[in-house]
C-alpha cells in the first residue's frame, strides 16, 4: 500500500486594504475617455494634481470633457485562524 503525498486542508482567508507601516500608498489618477485619446495623468496621493490635470487637458482639448478617476488600493490576504 502506497504512502499519503500530500495533504490538503481547507482554510478561509480574508482579504483587506493594506495599511501596514511600509505598503503602497494609495494613488489616484485621471483619464480621458474618448477612445482616440485615452491619455492619463500620472498617479498621485492627493486628488489635486489628477483634478488639475483633467482641467488642464481640458483646456488644450476642448472636446475633451470625459474622464474616469483610476484609484490604485493595495490589498493584502490573510489566513483565518
Amino acid at each position: 500500500m502506497s504512502q499519503p503525498r500530500a495533504v490538503f486542508a481547507h482554510r478561509m482567508w480574508k482579504i483587506t486594504p493594506d495599511r501596514e507601516e511600509g505598503s503602497e500608498p494609495v494613488t489616484h489618477a485621471m483619464q480621458c475617455t474618448l477612445p482616440e485619446c485615452l491619455e492619463k495623468s500620472g498617479g498621485s496621493g492627493d486628488w489635486e494634481a489628477p483634478q488639475s490635470w483633467a482641467l488642464e487637458h481640458s483646456g488644450r482639448h476642448p472636446s475633451h470633457t470625459s474622464y474616469r478617476e483610476i484609484i490604485t488600493r493595495p490589498y493584502r490576504t490573510e489566513m483565518l485562524p
